[in-house]
């Protein structure tokens, strides 16, 4: 009983703690498997369930956001959405099929690449790029919502960390970019969720449900309405100094049990 009420207080706590960053900043939603796995040793599958459903959640509250402030282009986010939902599928089935060593490795090398990308990104949010045409041909978006939600799947990591970047550079307004990532990460999240849960072997599955949707949902919120008070710049820089150090100390560990 003891470990259970721990367990569900460390889910619930760490999915707070999470949106609350998610809604100042839009990022470290990736932190989540790190958290499950590197430090509380909870098998891949059961970690990416839970971090999958907290995904579907904060993706849709904060794509919600950004549609009511007008920072949403449907239609990019319908035609990446068609290749994400069958690439989300096949990341979960390669991540399935190989061993717990290689799927522990590629997400704690991503999350260390996702620090990193947020420390040395250039804080350019008002630098204005032209819109590439390659967002003129549907079927280039649409695999480029393939090969992300691919990536996605596979490591656990949150949409926007990947695809915002990747809008950004190709003439996207950022603030679009994060609402249509936020809600490719919804559909995404979607086949992660029924993959990921059809193979874990938790215990209190509900009880851990329950956990994640009460604390991303409160996080999110609380988030959302500190944003325009904290300095994100700041923030962000710390986020991916814990991102690159627990990263680094779990490889190393990694390499150490291995």
């Amino acid at each position: 009983m003891i470990t259970s009420i721990f367990l569900f207080s460390i889910v619930l706590c760490s999915n707070l703690i999470i949106g609350v960053l998610l809604g100042m900043s839009g990022i470290s939603g990736f932190l989540l498997p790190l958290i499950y796995v590197g430090f509380l040793g909870m098998p891949v599958h059961d970690s990416l369930a839970l971090s999958f459903l907290s995904f579907a959640v904060s993706g849709l509250i904060g794509a919600y956001s950004y549609w009511k402030s007008k920072n949403m282009d449907l239609k990019l986010a319908l035609f990446l959405s068609i290749g994400s939902l069958p690439g989300a599928f096949l990341g979960v089935q390669i991540n399935v099929l190989i061993s717990d060593f290689l799927a522990k490795l590629l997400l704690y090398l991503f999350i260390l690449l996702a620090g990193l990308s947020i420390l040395l990104k250039k804080n350019n949010e008002n630098a204005k790029i032209n819109r590439s045409i390659i967002l003129n041909h549907t079927s280039i978006v649409i695999l480029l919502g393939f090969i992300t939600a691919v990536i996605c799947a596979l490591t656990g990591a949150g949409g926007p960390i990947l695809l915002v970047p990747l809008l950004v550079s190709l003439g996207v307004n950022i603030r679009v970019a994060v609402g249509v990532s936020l809600l490719n990460s919804v559909v995404i999240a979607i086949p992660s969720i029924f993959g990921y849960f059809s193979h874990t072997s938790m215990q209190n599955t509900s009880m851990l449900i329950i956990a994640s949707l009460l604390g991303t949902t409160i996080g999110m919120i609380t988030g959302a309405r500190l944003a325009n008070k904290v300095p994100i710049h700041q923030l962000k820089i710390m986020i991916a100094i814990i991102t690159i150090l627990s990263s680094v100390y779990m490889l190393v560990m990694l390499k150490v049990g291995g």
